[in-house]
């Protein structure tokens, strides 16, 4: 399939980078508003640059759009996209308001086209091992899940300073300003749905710790810690702050055992469990710490070696691009994507849920449903 990349940012040389790893997906424009962004971009990376957004709306030869643009910018352009015919993968969120992400459902529902929503982490080895060391039942019934998304005082590490192969500024402003549970919390959330499906209710508590990051850019929330509600009745917490030491764990707590892994954002990750039965008091004391105390720990091996290429600057270790892939073989196959736009709907609901867009608590009653997506192929 032809595809376009929009926009030409920090997050657009995760995309580049891995590519590669696609070779039936051929990239035939990019355009960015900012010329002289655009221009660096495709020169590092030897692409074609487009005239105008327009230019690659009626280019009938593409069929996909990638829309890697801000979030404020996201629904216009994904709207767009749809409406011209074209299939759409987006960066997160879908879009800042829950009404705009449903129409952008019903749109691609209406046209017949697949529309699609960033992170892919579940399609992840790490991920699917994960879902299906849960589903064959190895930690017994699974009744709770804590998964930290925690980056560090990130005002203090030098964020402005922090740019991409191609020398793009990592977005701070947007970080600030959209805020880091918006920006992160769908990591988790995906693996989460796709392991204990369907999330009813949200409750989620936001709070501003540090009011003054020294750069001019509104007040966001930057702790929020929610507890997400299954259908199936296991019960959830992610944690997104931009100020407690980096954590990006995840345990889920079964009557059999407590898995563990230690990065949502590396698709080959250490996954292990600790078993449950027999253990004593003292190992089940220092579970809170397991995946740093590594006592008992029963390493699980990956469905699979993560097989992709990746060689650009960052701690992203993932295939960005084996979403937009997902998405051209569910089309090729005429079959619904693992990521589908009612999956993607669900997953804008609860991060907008977790968000909160104010300090305070609040419980959010969802609107959506979405089906389990299945497993990868590779990971049955």
């Amino acid at each position: 399939m032809n595809i376009a990349f929009i926009g030409a940012g920090f997050v657009a040389d995760y995309y580049a980078t891995t590519l590669r790893n696609h070779p039936h997906l051929v990239l035939k424009a990019v355009w960015d508003r900012d010329t002289a962004r655009l221009a660096k971009y495709c020169a590092h990376w030897k692409f074609k640059a487009a005239r105008s957004y327009e230019e690659i709306l009626n280019d009938r030869s593409i069929e996909l759009v990638i829309n890697l643009t801000n979030p404020s910018s996201h629904y216009e352009v994904s709207r767009a996209a749809l409406e011209a015919g074209k299939h759409v993968y987006s960066e997160k969120p879908l879009a800042m308001q829950v009404s705009d992400a449903k129409a952008l459902a019903a749109l691609a529902e209406k046209k017949g086209l697949q529309l699609s929503g960033a992170p892919c982490t579940h399609l992840g080895e790490a991920a699917q091992t994960i879902i299906k060391t849960v589903r064959e039942g190895k930690v017994g019934t699974p009744r709770l899940a804590y998964a930290e998304l925690d980056d560090g005082p990130i005002h203090m590490l030098g964020m402005q300073s922090w740019s991409s192969e191609s020398g793009a500024p990592w977005p701070w402003r947007d970080e600030l300003e959209v805020g880091c549970t918006l920006e992160h919390a769908g990591y988790y959330a995906t693996t989460l749905v796709s392991m204990f499906g369907p999330v009813k209710r949200v409750t989620a508590c936001n709070t501003l710790l540090v009011p003054d990051k020294g750069v001019p850019t509104p007040p966001q929330p930057d702790l929020s810690i929610g507890v997400l509600e299954h259908e199936s009745g296991v019960t959830s917490r992610i944690t997104c702050t931009i100020y407690a030491s980096h954590d990006h764990s995840l345990r889920v707590f079964g009557d059999g055992g407590v898995l563990v892994a230690g990065e949502c954002w590396d698709y080959g990750a250490g996954v292990g469990i600790y078993p449950r039965r027999g253990m004593g008091l003292r190992v089940e004391k220092r579970l809170a710490s397991a995946h740093r105390a590594g006592i008992g720990l029963v390493p699980v091996k990956l469905v699979r070696k993560p097989k992709f290429e990746w060689k650009t600057r960052g701690s992203n270790r993932m295939d960005f691009m084996r979403g937009p892939a997902e998405l051209v073989e569910a089309v090729a196959q005429k079959r619904p994507s693992r990521i589908s736009a009612q999956f993607s709907l669900h997953l804008n609901e609860i991060v907008l849920a977790l968000d909160g867009r104010k300090p305070g608590g609040l419980t959010t009653e969802l609107t959506t449903r979405c089906e389990v997506p299945s497993p990868m192929p590779w990971a049955t």
